[in-house]
Parts: structure tokens; C-alpha cells; sequence
């Protein structure tokens, strides 16, 4: 986030500069708590307004995948993948409630996310 944004305004300049897309009706999904690294990630949930997307400037290749297309292991970050999971698992039952994780590593611990 910027200075100055809301979550959703954050939300919606990330999907610009990553994919030049532009989304409607978008709403919280996912939450992450990461407090061992101080960090917290909000995964929203949206409609395209239109199939124009492309690469953005903080993105080498965008496309849309179909579940079975997922490249599931070259994911960059385990939250995406749990997120694409329970989006789809959601979608079967037309329902999509606001969900909140926490992701916490102990010392010693592997950090895998379960």
C-alpha cells in the first residue's frame, strides 16, 4: 500500500500495474497474518471489466489459466497457491466468505507453508 490508500485502492492500482487489468465488484477474500516477517497480505476477489489485460510493469507475462492449467509448483509465493485452492473449492458452492489465515514459523521450523 501507499501513504494515503485504502485496501481497496491498494488493491486495485496492484492489478494495474501487475496485469493491466481492470476488475469490478471487488470484495476481500483472503487474509494472511505473517507475523514473522511483519507482514499481512490481502488477496480481493473481483470481475474483469473487459478481457483486455496485459503485462504490466511489475510483470514479465500475464495470462488467464483454467484450474488444470495452473502451474502449480513455479507459484512465487505458497499464499497464492492456498488462495487459487480455496477459490476454487469456493466456486463449486457459489460462496465466497471472507477467510482469514495465520502463518505463524516457529525457530527450527520448516518454512513450508501447510
Amino acid at each position: 500500500m501507499e501513504n494515503g490508500e485504502t485496501t481497496e485502492e491498494a488493491a486495485l492500482r496492484e492489478t494495474w500495474e501487475e496485469a493491466q487489468a481492470r476488475v469490478s465488484e471487488q470484495e476481500l477474500y483472503m487474509l494472511f497474518n505473517l507475523p514473522h516477517i511483519n507482514q499481512v497480505y490481502m488477496f480481493f476477489r473481483g470481475k474483469l471489466i473487459d478481457r483486455a489485460f496485459a503485462a504490466g510493469e511489475e510483470s514479465l507475462e500475464v495470462r488467464l489459466f483454467t484450474e488444470s492449467e495452473i502451474p502449480w509448483d513455479e507459484l512465487a509465493f505458497p499464499t497464492v497457491g492456498k488462495t487459487l485452492k480455496q477459490y476454487f473449492h469456493d466456486r463449486q458452492h457459489s460462496h465466497y466468505p471472507i477467510r482469514m489465515r495465520d502463518i505463524v514459523y516457529r525457530p527450527g521450523q520448516s518454512r513450508q507453508v501447510g
